[in-house]
């Protein structure tokens, strides 16, 4: 009798897969759009289990808190300012019509008011290409180019905690937990390599597939994994 896969465990919600969030500052988003700039100013600097970069919690004018992704160069008791009127400066929130071009930036909302959803890893940063109509031109960490919203958000500057990978875990115990603080799954184990019982491409000499890594739309839970429904597979041709 076949079990569970890795993924239907991890959806079925159990404590074993559940993210410690009780150990999480909170999250790092932007306020909400308003017509006027709100400042507010860092009390403290945070390392949250939850980010791979340092946080900045700041006190606002209106004297609420709120939590940001810090950038390298900030330190406590400096000034940030989120709207428009914002200098271009280290940790200011403006929209990105108001950013010039080659300014590199984190934190990038893909609609108006999401609260920043690309560039939010430790040490990256982005960088505006150009500006086309309404559309923004950026430059993502990968090397892609993305068109945003001009009236999309971003901070100034570069995330905190660059050459965070360079030290070396050296034993895989540390790295284990390392990956349990933020809920990551570790080891991972490929299919091919699991026992037939374990995974659909399991069994047979270890890593001999003996079944399509392609996957049919339609196919039954537990047999849909691999790649599924492609549009293409092999090399790209160029």
């Amino acid at each position: 009798m076949g079990k569970n896969l890795i993924q239907q465990k991890r959806g079925k919600a159990s404590p074993t897969y559940r993210a410690p969030g009780f150990r999480y500052f909170g999250k790092v988003q932007y306020l909400k759009i308003t017509d006027k700039a709100i400042a507010g100013k860092i009390i403290d600097l945070i390392i949250c289990p939850g980010h791979s970069a340092p946080l900045a919690k700041i006190k606002l004018e209106n004297g609420e808190i709120t939590l940001t992704l810090a950038p390298e160069g900030i330190k406590v008791g400096d000034n940030i300012k989120f709207g428009p009127g914002a200098r271009i400066r280290k940790g200011n929130v403006l929209s990105l019509k108001d950013i010039p071009e080659g300014t590199s930036i984190y934190n990038i909302e893909n609609n108006p008011g999401d609260g920043g959803k690309f560039v939010r890893g430790s040490g990256t940063f982005a960088k505006i290409i150009g500006k086309i109509g309404n559309k923004v031109v950026i430059r993502l960490p990968s090397n892609k180019q993305k068109l945003f919203r001009e009236d999309c958000r971003a901070s100034i500057g570069i995330i905190a905690g660059g050459g965070r990978p360079e030290k070396p875990f050296l034993k895989a115990g540390k790295r284990y937990h390392a990956m349990r603080a933020k809920n990551k799954l570790y080891p991972k184990v490929s299919g091919v390599s699991m026992n037939a019982v374990d995974h659909p491409f399991g069994g047979s000499s270890s890593h001999h597939k003996g079944k399509p890594t392609q996957s049919s739309r339609n196919a039954p839970p537990g047999r849909k994994v691999g790649k599924i429904a492609p549009r293409r597979t092999g090399r790209t041709k160029r």
